[in-house]
């Protein structure tokens, strides 16, 4: 027997469709590159959720003025939309791989360490909001806060030999370096980017290492015969210890993987207009990828009526003046079943629709997959489409899952202001606290609200990553 098409979809399609369609709205794309589009850099990060960490008076006093105008250049080529569209995933939610630091840069300075333009993640703790950061390093000890789980950037995720993944000016790379092979690995583009990596970090064609899973490692080397050949790879003939590989350079992941987008278009998941405008552009101008062209019929409109059968008729609820109304009853009517419901008789089929609507609707996914993405203007755009704007919410998953998102903001409050290790009566313990996952224990002292939170069963586990 043939099995179904939807069983052959690997599971990481799946969560990079999702992120597709929730990570990076439209809203934010078009807001981020109408700032980025007047020079507002600060603006556009503002627009894609992106805190900025440093401070370009105290960058030209500590570096001198070359460096802050190199760093002022790139940042007004920074796309923050694009770089969030291209971040790290954790499955299966598709949400910001947690506790990274990622190096987008790097510029030579007066000292021993080049000095790079990094952008970090929270830890999952306190991923409310799906926010990042802008922020400089400087070396070890310097320039990163003592709250963040891994300051120091990350080798196997580094954007600095990519720059087309968050550079606006040079997006159009991308079809050339998306990764043409087939299936998830661009085995075909590992000597070019394994070439660039080794140069970067100045060192002479050699061993690498390529992450091809939890403990599964490949070590290559790149050889040819003088500089003037282009260079190719063989397995490494040499033994080597597990410490000798790990010392090794690591292909960074952008460069070990085909681009997802590319992968969802092969497997018809994603269609051109669903794609970043810079990612689409790169795609549809290079020629040798085609871009289906969506046939898919707009979506419902939210406002649409809906239809209930009551009394053996059909009626309608739809939105009147702000809320969710049985349009098709008389208003006293409503408001003696209404009482009648209150003194514990039996409700009107169309206000136990409108009750079902308001506890547990058929949007209520979707309205999660945006507040676990932090699009909190997206998903309170789905309630008011649902029930108006003037509706107040009924206890329910609906209602749970808003304030849920809610409080789990107060975390990230916490993460950002250093308080990460605060006890419960609000005293703040050291800054270098080294599991920024430990949360205070109850007691008598704990405030009754920071108790109700904790104690709610309503509030989602986290930390759950791969």
């Amino acid at each position: 027997m043939a099995h179904h098409f939807a069983n052959e979809i690997p599971s990481r399609l799946l969560m990079w469709q999702r992120v597709r369609e929730y990570a990076v709205p439209p809203s934010m794309i078009e807001t981020a590159t109408a700032r980025r589009a007047v020079g507002d850099w600060a603006g556009a990060c503002a627009a894609a959720r992106v805190d900025v960490d440093l401070d370009l008076h105290a960058v030209r006093a500590r570096h001198g003025i070359d460096l802050v105008t190199r760093l002022r250049a790139d940042l007004r080529r920074l796309a923050p939309d694009l770089l969030r569209w291209h971040m790290p995933r954790i499955a299966p939610d598709g949400r910001l791989r947690p506790g990274l630091t990622i190096c987008l840069a790097r510029y030579r300075s007066s000292g021993a360490t080049p000095v790079q333009l990094v952008v970090r993640t929270p830890p999952a703790w306190a991923d409310a909001g799906q926010r990042m950061s802008l922020a400089l390093w400087e070396g070890s000890g310097t320039g990163a806060p003592g709250h963040h789980p891994h300051p120091h950037p990350d080798r196997r995720f580094r954007l600095d030999l990519h720059r087309h993944l968050w550079d606006a000016g040079l997006s159009g790379e991308l079809a050339r370096r998306c990764g043409a092979g087939d299936g998830p690995w661009a085995v075909d583009g590992w000597a070019a980017e394994a070439e660039s990596l080794l140069r970067a970090e100045g060192l002479p064609r050699g061993a690498f290492t390529v992450r091809l899973g939890a403990r599964r490692h490949a070590v290559l080397e790149l050889v040819a015969p003088d500089d003037s050949h282009a260079p190719t790879l063989r397995p490494l003939r040499e033994a080597v210890t597990p410490q000798e590989v790990a010392g090794l350079p690591v292909l960074p992941e952008v460069a070990a993987r085909v681009l997802p987008d590319l992968e969802l278009l092969r497997a018809g998941l994603v269609t051109a207009e669903r794609l970043h405008p810079l990612v689409a552009s790169a795609l549809e101008a290079s020629g040798s990828v085609t871009v289906p062209v969506s046939g898919r019929a707009p979506g419902p409109d939210l406002r649409d009526p809906h239809r209930v059968r009551c009394r053996g008729e059909v009626h309608r609820i739809a939105l009147r003046d702000g809320v969710l109304t049985a349009i098709d009853h008389d208003p006293a009517q409503l408001r003696r079943e209404e009482l009648l419901v209150a003194l514990g008789g039996p409700a009107l089929p169309c206000l136990r629709a409108i009750d079902a609507v308001h506890r547990d609707p058929e949007a209520l996914p979707a309205v999660r997959e945006r507040l676990g993405h932090g699009d909190v203007a997206g998903a309170l755009a789905v309630v008011e489409g649902l029930l108006g704007p003037a509706a107040v919410l009924r206890d329910g998953p609906l209602r749970e899952a808003l304030e849920s998102a809610a409080a789990r903001r107060i975390d990230h409050g916490l993460y950002r202001s250093g308080l990460a290790g605060a006890g419960a009566a609000g005293e703040e313990t050291a800054p270098d606290v080294r599991h920024a996952d430990h949360r205070p224990r109850l007691d008598r002292r704990t405030p009754p609200a920071t108790r109700r939170k904790r104690s709610s069963r309503s509030r989602p586990r986290t930390g759950l990553f791969c």
